[in-house]
C-alpha cells in the first residue's frame, strides 16, 4: 500500500515529460473562503501560477474560519484557508489603499487571468471591474464567482450567499425532509461552492482557448445559483415529468439504502430488476424472484423496511461493510461502504491515486491530510505540491520579479499601509 503523497514529492515521474497543461499560465486571484480558492488550487495543480491577494492585515476571511492552527509566522490560520491555497503565493496588497490599487493594476497585464469572488458590484466599485482592467489588458480573461451572478438581470444579485443558501434554492434539501420537519441542511464539504469552483474553471479554460483562437479575452460570470441549478437537475426535471423527486416518491425509480453490517454502513443502489433478483439469490432469499411483493420498484419501496431491511442485515451481520460490498460488487450490484475518515485515509484506492497529501503542521509533529488532485492526465507526473502560503510571504518576490520594484519603494508602499508583510520566518526543519 503507497504512503499518502507529501509536500514537495513528485509521483509518476515518467509522466513529466511534457511538463503540466497549464504551466505559463499566471492566475491573480483576489479570493476568500472556498469557491474561488478551491478553484485556483485545481488550476495550481495542473500548473498555473497562482498568486493570491490578501488584505495586509488579516489577510482573506478564510483564515478566521475554524478549526485553526498556529502558523510558523504565529498567526492563527483557519481550516478553509488551509484546504485551498496549497502551490500558491501571497501577496499582501490593500485593494482600498490608492497605491495598493496602482499596483495591482501594474500587475494585471503580466497576468492572464484575474478571479475574484467578493459580493457582487464589489470589485466594480474598487475601480477593478472587467471593463476597467480589459482597457488595460484586451487579452485578460477576467472571472468572477458570486452567488447569484454579476449582471443586472438577477433579483437576488445584492444578496450575500453562503454554499447552504444555493443549496436549498436549488431543491437539494427538499427530497430528503421527512413530513412535518424542516428540510435538512447539511454542509457535505460546501457542494455549492465546490461545484460553482469547478463549472468555473470549464468556463476559465473554454475562455483562455478562445483566447487562444481570436486574441480577446472576455468575462466569466459563474453564479453559484446556476450551479447548483445544474448538479441538482433532477429536480424540475422530474418535476416537470409529473414526478417530483422526495421521499415519498424516492422509490419509484430503484432501490438507495444504507444498511448496517458488523463494523458500519454500506450503500447499494439498485436501479434494474436483474440488480434485485441478484441480490436477493445471494442474501438466500431467491423466493423474492417469483414473489408479485417485489415484481416492482413500488414494491422494493413498500417493503424495504419490514422485509428486506432485515433480510439484508441478517446476511451481513457478521460481514465487514467492505466485505459485504466485495460480494455485491462481484454480483454486479452497485454498493459501497460508509466510510468514516479514518476509512478514507487507509483506503487503498485513495492512497494509490495520490487524493490525499500529507501537509506539514507548523504547530505539532502530526500532518494535515488535504486533498489532492483528482484530474489524473496520462502525461503528467502528481505533484510537486507546495504548502499554503504565510499572509504575504511573497509579496517582496512578486513585486521586485514582476514590476521590478526596489527594496526601498517596497519599504515606502509598506510604510503606507499599501502592501503587508514579506516573507516569513522559515519553516521549522523537522528530521525524520
Amino acid at each position: 500500500m503507497l504512503p499518502a503523497m507529501k509536500i514537495g514529492e513528485i509521483r509518476h515521474a515518467e509522466r513529466s515529460r511534457y511538463g503540466k497543461p497549464l504551466d505559463g499560465v499566471r492566475v491573480l486571484a483576489v479570493e476568500q473562503m472556498q469557491a474561488l480558492p478551491f478553484a485556483t488550487q485545481l488550476l495550481a495543480h495542473l500548473g498555473a501560477d497562482v498568486v493570491k491577494v490578501e488584505h495586509p492585515v488579516n489577510g482573506e476571511s478564510g483564515r478566521g474560519s475554524r478549526p485553526q492552527i498556529t502558523d510558523r509566522d504565529g498567526r492563527a490560520v483557519g481550516a478553509t484557508y488551509l484546504r485551498n491555497n496549497l502551490s500558491k503565493k501571497s501577496l499582501a496588497l490593500d485593494l482600498k489603499n490608492p497605491e495598493g490599487r496602482a499596483i495591482f493594476e501594474r500587475l494585471v497585464p503580466h497576468f492572464d487571468v484575474v478571479a475574484e469572488n467578493f459580493k457582487a458590484g464589489t470589485m466594480e466599485r474598487l475601480g477593478l471591474g472587467y471593463e476597467a482592467l480589459a482597457a488595460l489588458h484586451p487579452p485578460l480573461v477576467y472571472v468572477s464567482i458570486s452567488g447569484f451572478g454579476n449582471r443586472a438581470d438577477s433579483p437576488y444579485a445584492s444578496w450575500p450567499a453562503y454554499a447552504p443558501v444555493v443549496e436549498a434554492m436549488s431543491g437539494l434539501y427538499e427530497p430528503n425532509r421527512a413530513p412535518g420537519q424542516p428540510p435538512p441542511v447539511v454542509v457535505a464539504g460546501a457542494l455549492g461552492d465546490n461545484a460553482s469552483a469547478l463549472y468555473a474553471i470549464i468556463g476559465t479554460l473554454a475562455a483562455l482557448r478562445q483566447r487562444d483562437r481570436t486574441g480577446r479575452g472576455q468575462y466569466v460570470d459563474l453564479a453559484m445559483y446556476d450551479a447548483m441549478i445544474a448538479m441538482t437537475d433532477m429536480v424540475p426535471f422530474m418535476w416537470s415529468m409529473g414526478e417530483p423527486p422526495s421521499a415519498a416518491t424516492a422509490g419509484r425509480t430503484g432501490m438507495v439504502a444504507a444498511f448496517a453490517a458488523r463494523d458500519g454502513h454500506f450503500v447499494v443502489a439498485i436501479f434494474r430488476d436483474p440488480q434485485f433478483e441478484r441480490l436477493a439469490r445471494l442474501i438466500g432469499h431467491p423466493e423474492w424472484c417469483e414473489d408479485a411483493r417485489f415484481s416492482t420498484r413500488e414494491g422494493w419501496a413498500a417493503h424495504r423496511e419490514d422485509v428486506i431491511r432485515p433480510a439484508v442485515e441478517a446476511w451481513a451481520a457478521s460481514q465487514s461493510k467492505l466485505e459485504a460490498c466485495r460480494r455485491l460488487a462481484a454480483e454486479g450490484i452497485p454498493a459501497g461502504p460508509s466510510h468514516l475518515a479514518p476509512d478514507i485515509a487507509a483506503d487503498p484506492h485513495v492512497r494509490a491515486r495520490d487524493m490525499l497529501i500529507e501537509v506539514p503542521r507548523p504547530d505539532a509533529d502530526r500532518p494535515m491530510l488535504l486533498i489532492g488532485n483528482p484530474v489524473k492526465l496520462s502525461d503528467m507526473a502528481e505533484g510537486p505540491v507546495a504548502s499554503f502560503p504565510s499572509l504575504g510571504e511573497h509579496t517582496d518576490e512578486i513585486l521586485q520579479e514582476i514590476l521590478g520594484l526596489e527594496p526601498a519603494e517596497l519599504a515606502g508602499l509598506r510604510e503606507r499601509g499599501a502592501i503587508g508583510p514579506g516573507k516569513g520566518p522559515e519553516p521549522e526543519r523537522r528530521t525524520e
